[in-house]
């Protein structure tokens, strides 16, 4: 019997386990954002670019729009743009909802029915008769083609009046001619010809105001002619000297 005190067979390491590898030494971690605070603190030396563009800025109330510094004038000329497209969007939004809510009211207007009266009803009445009478298959009301109609004519009478423009006079033709057409086309025969002609009247007073300035002749600038100064001088021509005698003088005989 054995005894408990006796050792067992001692543990030997296998041979083919690799031999560990030696440590590299560890380096110090640099602190965190030490490359961006030396950026900073070379920005702000004297010639850095954070020290240059804050006295770009300091000095440009002095210098003016046309001696500041070429990036303030980006920066700024973005800001005027995107400021300038912020408040065209906001007036364009506010015109458009306007418009929208004025066609949504456009359906209380009487289609085909005698709203008007005197020499306007000779106009209006064909004209709302022959609207409601073409356009049924569109997809927005007869009511709301005839407040275009009415808007069209509007904005062509008053910046024809204000601007001179070709091309609103051009809509402000285009509406008169389609106007007499449909008061043409609607009017009863019997009464056709003097409505026609009271249309082309008013169309025709009311072109006084919306063609003003317009001439149909070719202006020619005339320039004064130039101012002719004539101014006494006298020319005193050059008279070339006679040429050098070369030949030998000869002794006068009377000479002693």
């Amino acid at each position: 019997m054995q005894s408990d005190n006796t050792p067992g067979p001692t543990r030997q390491e296998p041979a083919h386990l690799p031999a560990p590898l030696p440590q590299k030494p560890t380096e110090p971690k640099e602190p965190r954002f030490a490359a961006l605070r030396a950026w900073w603190d070379t920005a702000w030396e004297e010639d850095g670019l954070l020290h240059t563009m804050w006295e770009d800025v300091l000095s440009a109330p002095d210098d003016g729009w046309r001696h500041m510094a070429d990036w303030i004038k980006t920066v700024l000329a973005v800001a005027g743009l995107s400021f300038t497209v912020l408040l065209a969007k906001a007036a364009g939004a506010a015109l458009l909802d306007a418009l929208h809510q004025l066609l949504n009211a456009a359906p209380t207007v009487q289609m085909g029915a005698d709203t008007s009266d005197g020499v306007f009803a000779v106009i209006d009445q064909p004209v709302r008769s022959y609207l409601a009478a073409h356009s049924s298959g569109l997809p927005i009301s007869d009511s709301t083609v005839y407040t275009l109609w009415l808007l069209t004519g509007i904005v062509g009478l008053v910046l024809g009046y204000l601007s001179r423009n070709n091309g609103v006079r051009a809509m402000w033709t285009t509406h008169g001619a389609a106007t007499v057409f449909m008061v043409w086309t609607a009017t009863p025969d019997t009464g056709r010809p003097v409505a026609t002609g009271l249309t082309l009247l008013a169309w025709t007073f009311l072109s006084a105001f919306a063609m003003r300035g317009l001439t149909l002749r070719h202006r020619v600038a005339a320039g004064r002619p130039a101012k002719v100064t004539v101014q006494p001088a006298i020319h005193v021509h050059p008279v070339p000297a006679a040429p050098a005698d070369d030949r030998p003088h000869t002794c006068c005989p009377f000479r002693n």
